[in-house]
């Protein structure tokens, strides 16, 4: 089966960026891009690449020399889906907010509309392919929903995690580590599988494509989001032992990661990890745990969670503690408002709880960063249901530049790793604080020393 037309349901942080990559590797496929939300597809078709509602380095060249040929980007749902031979699913599975399950499982809700709008729109055979996060076992409920609706259709569902780290998306894309491939072992779904290995080995070599069944490429998306997450919680909750005993995190994170057998990727400490991944899937392992009685596996797991939420908290109630405790009326300057460098995702970035804690303390916020809009700014904050959207509005400004968001502050507080922060002149931003000019660094991006001569109070995460 020679796979010529897709389609992706979906045209997010994931979607896009994977289609985008696919259509610039396979330009004899036509690639389209769904999505109901008007407003995010115009700005995927936005003459300027530079407006397009992803910021990844690199993305925007990738569509502009795509699109229009082979890369399309639609509101025409039913018309990508019946003509398509292959249909990702790349929407939205948050976690869910009401009901059994509330706070820990996928809310599935998107995932069942999609499989139904499939089931009525197809009149041919179709490969189904799982891109967003899902819980284990979510293919039998796709391939349950689509068997029965009867109009006679075959299909075949896989499995195809995505392993982006954001920020690097279209690096990871065009050289990943692996691509996993999960199907059934009857040979209709050892073809679909060929068929998706064709689509991925015009550019990765096939050594790097792995086959499964469904269920193992499920759980080893969120198996490997968790040991992510749980490396960060982890010098995350020796940085803590580190600034009691006057030992440095950084010292200790090199001489762990110079291990063979640990490595030193993601040890670095920091205010704590967010994104779209890492809480969600590991709150679904958790919820899966004991769903299967295995309470021991969940508590093992649910306490990353606890530590990353503890040093969200610690970060802020620092900041409390030695501005005389008390920061009513003071201002605080975010440097940062993304969970990491290089993107516009806000998805459970540490700034928002942070943010959340020192508005609670009646703290005024000036803010800061690169690529995320004002809006966007209000709409988490106002996501968590504090207090009012007025009231949010009230305590937290976004700022053009650096230098003004900075100017006549108590503190600043660096929330985002952006590696235009160190470039900054930071004599003039001292010059312009009140003072005693503290700087909270939850990033452990700039260099102490030139800090602390320059004048300020600079506190670094784990020293």
């Amino acid at each position: 089966m020679k796979i010529t037309k897709i389609c992706c349901i979906g045209a997010g942080y994931v979607g896009g960026p994977t289609m985008a990559v696919i259509a610039e590797k396979c330009p004899h496929i036509k690639v389209t891009v769904v999505d109901l939300n008007e407003k995010r597809i115009a700005a995927w078709n936005d003459e300027n690449v530079d407006n397009i509602p992803v910021y990844e380095p690199g993305l925007g060249e990738i569509v502009g020399k795509a699109r229009g040929k082979n890369l399309f980007f639609s509101t025409e749902v039913d018309k990508a889906i019946d003509e398509a031979e292959l249909i990702f699913i790349s929407v939205n599975t948050p976690t869910k907010t009401y009901g059994t399950g509330k706070g820990m499982a996928a809310d599935l809700k998107y995932i069942e509309l999609c499989a139904r709008q499939i089931a009525r729109v197809s009149k041919t055979d179709k490969i189904i392919v799982e891109k967003s996060t899902l819980p284990v076992r979510t293919a039998e409920a796709i391939k349950s929903i689509l068997d029965n609706t009867g109009n006679g259709v075959q299909f075949q569902i896989l499995s195809n995690p995505e392993f982006l780290a954001e920020g690097t998306a279209v690096e990871d894309l065009l050289s990943p580590d692996r691509v996993l491939i999960g199907g059934e072992t009857s040979p209709e779904g050892q073809k679909a599988i060929e068929a998706l290995v064709d689509v991925y080995a015009n550019w990765v070599p096939r050594e790097r494509i792995l086959k499964t069944n469904v269920w193992s490429s499920e759980l080893s998306k969120l198996t490997a989001n968790a040991f992510l997450a749980q490396r960060v919680s982890s010098i995350n909750a020796i940085s803590e032992l580190c600034e009691k005993t006057e030992a440095n995190v950084s010292e200790v994170a090199k001489a762990i990661g110079m291990d063979s057998r640990i490595g030193s990727k993601f040890l670095k400490a920091s205010v704590g990890f967010g994104g779209s991944c890492f809480q969600k899937d590991i709150l679904n392992l958790v919820y899966i745990s004991k769903a299967f009685g295995l309470n021991e596996v969940a508590d093992y797991w649910e306490q990353v969670i606890i530590m990353n939420d503890h040093q969200k908290r610690r970060f802020s109630r620092n900041i409390v503690q030695t501005l005389y405790n008390t920061v009513s009326g003071k201002k605080i300057t975010f440097l940062g408002w993304a969970f990491k460098k290089d993107t516009n995702d806000t998805r459970e970035s540490a700034a928002i709880y942070v943010a959340d804690d020192l508005i609670n303390e009646q703290a005024t916020i000036g803010l800061f960063d690169p690529k995320v809009p004002y809006q966007q700014v209000l709409s988490d904050l106002d996501y968590l249901e504090t207090r009012s959207s007025v009231e949010n509005q009230k305590y937290i400004k976004s700022f053009d530049n650096p230098y003004e968001a900075c100017k006549d502050a108590h503190a600043i507080a660096i929330l985002t790793e952006w590696d235009e922060f160190k470039d900054y002149d930071w004599q003039r931003i001292y010059d312009n604080m009140q003072k005693p000019a503290f700087v909270f660094d939850g990033r452990n991006l700039l260099d102490a020393a030139k800090m602390k001569e320059i004048g300020f109070v600079y506190q670094a995460i784990g020293s």
